[in-house]
């Protein structure tokens, strides 16, 4: 039986820097829905203080919400442009080339 010692562990070697700008090439939409996700977590966090006096589980639900809308919404995007193309995505948007 003969074992193979040649295996190459390059993506061990990777960084976590250029493991996401190696990811977000692959799928630029990750870090659309990461950074949108960010911000209504961040916006939700803004708002807490001038909440009023509704409850603080019903505040934290509601940004959850939104922000789990917003990954989601990305998501459904990067289907349909990877799935169509970008041709389609263009003639959808009304724009020519």
């Amino acid at each position: 039986m003969s074992t193979n010692t040649d295996v190459s562990l390059s993506s061990y070697d990777e960084d976590q820097g250029s493991k996401l700008i190696r990811k977000a090439k692959e799928a630029p939409f990750v870090p659309v829905g990461m950074a949108g996700f960010a911000a209504i977590v961040a916006y939700g966090l803004y708002k807490l203080k001038s909440r009023g006096n509704t409850k603080m589980s019903v505040h934290l639900i509601h940004m959850r919400v939104a922000a789990q809308g917003f990954v989601v919404g990305a998501m459904t995007l990067a289907f349909f442009f990877f799935r169509y193309g970008l041709s389609h995505v263009s003639g959808i948007l009304g724009k020519t080339e």
